[in-house]
């Protein structure tokens, strides 16, 4: 089960860095905009994907200019925000979208859904990333899909963020 798991996993993880790595530069260069000026990024992020932010606190490399989000934020124009979520219709997520959206403060999104799926959400977004979770990895004994590796692949996707923005802040 384990070879099958981190074949999954590895696949997975492949398809998101060939799929979204646009995405990826776009969402880079976006918080990058904050990160270079007066600004700050925050990351909303939702459900078990507040591993994201805790890791981009907390880590032995945080994330350059990051503030903790909270919905006291005091976040501006200057300011770039991104979505962490589950999924693209996570109420809580899409109500933070159309607030940021009507503040005209942009924004990224981090979902499972493909941006033809996302709804509401991908049209709000600047930009887009899809974790490109459907199912669950694996069958069960019933035969039912299991391992939905939300927080991996948001981590994932965290970390290219990442070296893209450290790249472009710290290449001033």
């Amino acid at each position: 089960m384990l070879k099958m798991l981190s074949t999954q996993i590895g696949g997975l993880l492949k398809r998101v860095a060939t799929d979204q790595e646009e995405a990826i530069e776009e969402t880079a260069r976006l918080l990058a905009q904050a990160g270079i000026g007066e600004g700050f990024v925050y990351f909303a992020c939702f459900d078990e994907l507040k591993a994201v932010e805790v890791n981009a606190m907390q880590a032995a490399e945080p994330f350059q200019q990051l503030r903790p989000f909270t919905p006291e934020a005091n976040i501006s124009d200057i300011d770039r925000v991104c979505i962490f979520a589950r999924t693209a219709h996570d109420p809580n997520a899409l109500k933070l979208a159309q607030t940021l959206y009507d503040a005209f403060i942009p924004f990224a999104v981090v979902a499972s859904e493909k941006v033809e799926n996302a709804g509401k959400m991908a049209d709000l977004a600047y930009t887009y990333i899809s974790m490109d979770i459907k199912k669950g990895l694996l069958p069960n004994d019933l035969g039912e899909r299991i391992v939905l590796p939300h927080t991996l692949t948001a981590l994932f996707i965290y970390e290219a963020i990442k070296m893209s923005y450290d790249e472009m802040v710290d290449g001033l």
